[in-house]
C-alpha cells in the first residue's frame, strides 16, 4: 500500500506528458484519430470544394463547423474555469492568457492563403491523403518545411 501512495506522489509532481507510455497504450491515440479523419470524411470537411466554397462566399457549411467548433471551445474553456475541471490524471488545468502580437495577423494571412489555395488545413491533411489525395502529401511536406524554417527563424522575428 506504501508502495502506491508513493506512486501517486511521484505522478502529480510531474507533467502527465512527461510519463513514457508503451506503443501499445497510444492506441487510443490512433483510435481517436481514426474517428476524427473518419468524421471529417463523412462530413465533407476535407472536400476541396467545399473549401472553396467558403472562401468565395458561396456556402455557409465550412462557417458552421467552424463556428459550431469555436461554440464548443468557448463553452468548454468557460466549465473548466467555472468548476475548475482536472485532467484524467488529476493535473489542474492552467489557461495561460494571451497577449497579442501582430505575428499573429501575418501569420493568419498567411495560413488562410495557404489553406485557400490547397484547400487543405494541416488538420485533415493525414484524411485527405488517406482518401486517396496523395497529391497532398506535397502540401504535407510543405507544412513541416515551413514549420521547420519557423522555428529556424522565429528569434529573428518581430512578436
Amino acid at each position: 500500500m506504501n508502495n502506491l501512495e508513493n506512486k501517486n506522489t511521484d505522478t502529480e509532481r510531474i507533467n502527465a506528458s512527461q510519463i513514457k507510455d508503451s506503443g501499445f497504450s497510444n492506441l487510443k491515440y490512433l483510435i481517436v484519430g481514426l474517428f476524427f479523419g473518419i468524421v471529417f470524411v463523412k462530413a465533407e470537411i476535407i472536400s476541396w470544394f467545399r473549401i472553396q466554397e467558403m472562401f468565395n462566399l458561396q456556402s455557409f457549411f465550412m462557417y458552421g463547423v467552424i463556428g459550431s467548433a469555436v461554440a464548443v471551445g468557448v463553452i468548454s474553456v468557460f466549465l473548466i474555469k467555472k468548476f475548475n475541471i482536472k485532467t484524467l490524471q488529476g493535473e489542474k488545468i492552467e489557461i495561460q492568457p494571451k497577449t497579442f502580437s501582430k505575428g499573429q495577423i501575418y501569420g493568419g494571412l498567411m495560413f488562410g492563403f495557404g489553406w485557400a489555395i490547397t484547400g487543405a488545413c494541416p488538420g485533415p491533411l493525414f484524411a485527405q491523403i488517406g482518401t486517396g489525395a496523395t497529391v497532398i502529401v506535397v502540401t504535407l511536406l510543405s507544412a513541416i518545411a515551413g514549420t521547420w524554417f519557423y522555428g529556424l527563424i522565429k528569434d529573428k522575428l518581430p512578436h
